[in-house]
Parts: structure tokens; sequence; C-alpha cells
């Protein structure tokens, strides 16, 4: 949900409660203030009553109008106190029940006793408390109307610079090389905003174009020296006047330089990788580059007894730069080989959704969580560097895809999907 319609959300539910309790209190204060009103007249009519029958008695004459009155034979009950209540009387003409409030008291008329009802028909009033509610209403709807939109608009104008400031950096791409170009708007703390943004951005790419530099050179100076000294490694290997002992020692440096040149060229991918120095992203069928890659493998596969099994539903597409791809299907399958046992399988599952290779292997030795770390290796074996799986985990990160481990039964699964968009 976007900032904006949070906050005008949150705005107009407030804005209703707050509406909604003024309305509430205006009419319980209109409605007391009319009752009150009318049960004053009541009082005054009581007086006029007594005063009337101190002076006349009492005569059902025309006086006091029918239904506003009624006078009966009647004790006062114990604990009676005057009140007043509202009642329906049916209307002589309409025969139509009528709201009236009612002053109930006892008056002594010659000596005796009577119980008193004095009545005042509320029709009008409640009329008048409909048509002050209605318009209380009609006003505090458009003027709720009126504040959402313009508060509505208000927002939108103000933080029309943030929302700018955003697009430009999610434009912003370290591999271009170009420098994040932020406006100076009017607001402070906008302003304030965009200038720590562009100086963070400037030494971003000050840092990159550095670290990109020194990869590069490290590339450059160093792969030289090291296919030079595994050359000269090899010529002397075939010297024939070598002892047992210096033959030893030159097989050791050679497979300590032949090390050092897989685990230069896999920190170098992992950071070439990282920095995102490989461009022409394609579509690319991964379940056919696995396949082919296991097909690749059929001598080894058989010479180890491995079984393999495929189940390819579907194409699983991924946007990735080819010499990636390569790199990823090669570790998954070098992985899938390395730690098998003799006479195991290895099982390929491919859906549009999702892309699984399994193998059958010795029970996982290191934390589970631990396995995409670097240098990170199941078991003490030479050949590798540790750095396999993590060059899969960096790669599935930095290009939409996410890859999990699984083992059930002594079979080993990595599966790799499709990242959410909101993850």
């Amino acid at each position: 949900m976007r900032l904006l319609e949070k906050t005008n959300r949150i705005y107009l539910l407030f804005s209703v409660i707050l509406y909604l309790a003024t309305a509430l209190a205006f009419y319980g204060i209109i409605k007391w203030l009319i009752y009150d009103e009318v049960e004053n007249r009541l009082l005054v009519e009581k007086r006029d009553f007594q005063l009337y029958i101190q002076h006349y008695g009492w005569t059902a004459n025309s006086y006091f109008v029918e239904n506003k009155i009624e006078v009966e034979l009647g004790r006062v009950p114990a604990g009676f106190q005057e009140s007043f209540k509202d009642t329906l009387i049916e209307d002589r003409y309409t025969q139509k029940l009528v709201p009236f409030r009612q002053l109930t008291f006892y008056e002594s008329i010659k000596g005796v006793e009577h119980r008193v009802a004095i009545r005042k028909s509320m029709i009008q009033s409640y009329r008048l408390m409909e048509a002050i509610t209605f318009t209380m209403a009609t006003v505090l709807a458009l003027l709720l109307a009126g504040t959402y939109w313009f508060q509505d608009r208000l927002s939108g104008r103000i933080w029309q610079p943030f929302y700018e400031t955003l697009s430009r950096i999610k434009q912003f791409d370290l591999v271009r090389g170009q420098h994040l170009q932020l406006d100076q708007p009017d607001i402070i703390e906008f302003k304030e905003l965009n200038e720590v943004l562009q100086k963070m951005s400037d030494q971003i790419l000050h840092d990159y174009l550095n670290l990109k530099e020194f990869t590069e050179n490290a590339s450059h100076e160093l792969q030289t020296p090291l296919a030079l000294i595994t050359a000269k490694v090899e010529e002397l290997i075939q010297s024939e006047h070598l002892t047992e002992k210096q033959t030893r020692w030159i097989q050791t440096i050679y497979e300590a330089s032949l090390r050092m040149s897989r685990l230069y060229q896999g920190l170098l991918l992992l950071a070439k990788i990282e920095n995102r120095q490989f461009a022409n992203e394609q579509p690319i069928n991964l379940s056919d580059q696995l396949l082919e890659r296991l097909w690749d493998m059929e001598e080894l596969l058989q010479h180890k007894g491995i079984r393999l099994h495929t189940a390819v539903e579907a194409p699983f597409w991924a946007n990735l730069p080819p010499v990636l791809a390569e790199n990823l299907v090669t570790n998954l399958v070098s992985n899938a080989l390395r730690h098998n046992v003799p006479q195991g399988e290895i099982r390929l599952r491919s859906t549009d959704s999702a892309l699984c290779l399994s193998n059958t292997g010795h029970p996982l030795q290191n934390d589970p969580n631990d396995l995409f770390s670097r240098f990170k290796k199941q078991g003490g074996s030479s050949e590798s560097v540790g750095l396999g799986l993590s060059i899969v985990k960096e790669i599935c990160d930095n290009y939409g895809l996410q890859i999990r481990y699984a083992e059930i039964g002594g079979i080993h699964e990595f599966c790799i999907t499709k990242k959410k968009v909101d993850e």
C-alpha cells in the first residue's frame, strides 16, 4: 500500500469517527434543549391549571383542549413523585398515534384527590429535530468529502518530490557508471534527503568503480603468473632427473597451484556477480542446459554406476547471462556427482515454476544453513575449494531466483524457483 493511500485511509477513518461523534453529541444537545423547553411549558401549564381550579373548580369545559389534560379521581400512591414521560395518544381526526410529553401529578380539587396528567404534543418538536439532524448530517458529509479531497490533493502535491526521488533511485544502475541526478525541492526535509542520497550514491559509485578496476586488474595480473607457474611445474614433473622426494615436492606445488587457480577464479567470479558486471541477460531454458550437462557426464555416471532419472513436465526459464547460466548448472551437476555414492541416483525434475536436482548421498555433516556459505565443504575433498554452491546462491540472489535445499531419507535436493515480486 502506498504511503499516501495509507495516510488518506487513516485520515478518512479518523474523520468519519470524529464526525459521527460530533453528530451524535449535537443531536443529543438539540434533543435535551427541546425536551427542557417542553417540560418548562408543562410546568407553566400546571401552575395555570392550579390557579384555575382554585378560582373555578374543575368542570370538564373547553378551557383545556382535548388530549392536553386528563383529570381523574385517584389517591396519591406511596412514594409518588411528580414525573415526566413520553407517551402515545391516538389523534381523533387521523386515528394515528401521536407522540406527547406528559407531566403527571396529584391535585386536591374541592378536598378530593385527583390524578392530573398534562400533555404537550411533540410532533413539531420531532419535525424540528429531524430537520436539524438532516441539515447537520448533510453539512458534515459535505465538509468530510471536501476535506478529504483537499487532503488528498495537498498530500499528493507535497509528497511529489519524494516520489520523484524514489523513481530516480529505482532507475539508478551502478553498472552504467552514471551519477545519480536528484532535484533540489523547496521543502527543506526533502532537500536534505536528496543531498544525503546524492552524497551516498556518489560514494557508492566511486567505490564500485574502484572495486571493478581492482577486479579487472587482479583478473589480468594474477592469471598470467598462475598459468606460468602451472606450466613450468608440469615441465618439471616430466623431467627424468628428479629424485622421488623432489617429485613429491613438485607434485605438491602443482596441486597447490591448481587449487590457487580455482580459488582465484571462483572468488573473481563471485566479485563480478556481486557487482553485476555480467551483461546480456536473456531468457535461458535452464532445464535443457541442466539436461545437456548431465548427458555430457554420461560416461562418468556409468563409471560410478549412478542412475539418471529425468521428469521434465515443462521447461524452466530464467533471465540470466549465458556464462552464469552455464556456471550455475555446472556447479549443481558437479555437486550432485561429487557427493553421490556408488550405485546411487540423480533425479532431475522440472516444471515451469521449479527446477529440482536431487542425488543420493551420505547424511549432511554440516549445518544446512551453512551449506551455501563460502569455504564450507562437505567432507575433506581436496578437489573442491568450497565455492560452488556459494556461486549458485549468488547467481540466484542477483537474478530473481531463489534456491532451497532439503534432505529427506538420504536424498539431497536443491530446488530453484522464481522470486515473487514482493520478496
